[in-house]
């Protein structure tokens, strides 16, 4: 019977994203290697738990959810979550970010200060910049004072990142300009918390750590996106970039994207030569023996 391996989640370490797996093992993904495992026959994909505890009744979830948890541990994990405005006491200090993903999206959001960059990266923001920091709820009054006075929004589903990368601008220049007005009229702004302290503009460029465009040159464009893992399914091919949970990987169909957090809760086996035998929508406009490791 082939090994099994069963994800817990894609995070990015100083030199890029990596893999983790259930048992502590990780994977590091390098842009130009291959990435390609199956799903187990017969299999079932089951509740993740919540914040390191298992799902007491080993719960199914659908193929097509991004969090694998079911409805009681989906609440429980809320219920721990900064973002879900749960834990307003937090003693430690928050910045405010200005995050650009594409042409037109751009959004605000707070992130502890000791992550530093990470939630940008997890995000997949190809540039951002700081707007200030101070105690958590200085950060979220400014974040609501952005979304009141200019009418930025605090989240841009995955959807909508993926559908503009092909067409990044190609200069740093011209992909920091958005955030670059944004940060200068948040700055003007009237009625921000005294205890946030503000930080100047500096555009932060993850183009090149994410893949998707050098300086002159364009990102990946990919076909379409893995809308969900199946039983006995399969998916391979050779990175070209990743950003946020995304791979953006070159199949026998084109670039399709496949975002890490549809592997969680599946039992998933090494593939070799596979066809990508997943189910993928397409872009409607496409921009163009036993192994120490899954991988």
């Amino acid at each position: 019977m082939a090994q099994t391996w069963k994800c817990s989640g894609l995070r990015w370490a100083a030199d890029g994203p990596v893999l983790t797996w259930v048992g502590g093992r990780h994977s590091a993904l390098v842009r130009g290697g291959r990435v390609a495992f199956g799903v187990a026959e017969g299999g079932v994909r089951t509740c993740v738990g919540e914040r390191g505890h298992p799902c007491p009744l080993r719960a199914g979830v659908s193929g097509r959810s991004t969090g694998a948890r079911c409805e009681e541990c989906a609440r429980l994990d809320r219920a721990h979550s900064v973002a879900a405005d749960t834990m307003a006491d937090d003693p430690r200090p928050y910045r405010v970010y200005l995050a650009w993903f594409g042409p037109g999206l751009v959004k605000v959001g707070i992130t502890a200060y000791e992550r530093g960059a990470a939630r940008l990266l997890e995000q997949g923001a190809v540039c951002f910049s700081w707007l200030g920091h101070g105690p958590l709820m200085a950060a979220r009054r400014t974040e609501e004072l952005l979304r009141a006075a200019l009418g930025v929004p605090d989240r841009i589903p995955y959807a909508h990142k993926r559908a503009v990368r092909a067409g990044l601008p190609r200069s740093r220049g011209e992909r920091a300009a958005e955030i670059a007005e944004l940060h200068a009229r948040a700055v003007a702004l009237g009625g921000r918390p005294e205890s946030l302290t503000p930080a100047p503009f500096r555009g932060v460029d993850h183009a090149a750590v994410f893949g998707l465009a050098e300086e002159g040159a364009g990102g990946p464009g990919a076909v379409g996106e893995v809308t969900g893992l199946v039983a006995g399914g399969a998916i391979g091919g050779e990175l070209v970039a990743a950003a946020g949970p995304d791979l953006h990987l070159a199949t026998e169909r084109g670039v399709v994207v496949l975002d890490t957090r549809l592997m969680t809760g599946w039992e998933l086996v090494p593939a070799e030569g596979e066809p990508c035998a997943v189910p993928v929508r397409e872009f409607r406009d496409a921009a163009a023996g036993v192994q120490d490791g899954l991988f």
